[in-house]
């Protein structure tokens, strides 16, 4: 780091703004021969994890908005990577299944994420990345 930067150097928004780029830039280089974004990823795996989920659901664990998680459904059913279904807890709820497309999808986006975090976890010990974790959900959660 540039020992010239003054006072913006002891801003910590500043420094999460810079990881946050640096941790995007190789998740997205990591990620390029996939076709996937982060979202979509976490789509995947949610679904994976909890087959029949609600639509509503995932946008709420994933704290995006009802539009953007429609969309980011609609990409992922375009793709045949899901399928919607009527929840029969719920008429109004769908529900969504990965299809056999999407889990080979996710199964090779979990090894892109596994590089990735060998990437990010490479530059802590183990104690810090668990520190670590724990002060960024300070701010999230």
């Amino acid at each position: 780091m540039d020992e010239g930067l003054g006072g913006i150097d002891e801003i910590v928004g500043f420094h999460i703004r810079l990881a946050h780029g640096a941790a995007y830039r190789h998740f997205t280089e990591t990620f390029s021969e996939l076709g996937l974004t982060q979202k979509m990823v976490s789509v995947l795996w949610l679904i994976a994890e909890h087959p029949d989920i609600a639509q509503v659901d995932i946008g709420r664990r994933l704290q995006m908005d009802r539009a953007t998680t429609m969309a980011i459904v609609n990409r992922l059913e375009a793709r045949d990577y899901l399928v919607r279904g009527a929840s029969t807890l719920d008429r109004r709820r769908q529900t969504l299944k990965l299809t056999e497309t999407g889990e080979k999808a996710r199964i090779a986006a979990q090894h892109a994420i596994a590089e990735h975090e060998c990437w990010l976890k490479s530059r802590f010990t183990k104690r810090e990345v668990a520190l670590l974790i724990e002060l960024l959900r300070r701010i999230h959660e």
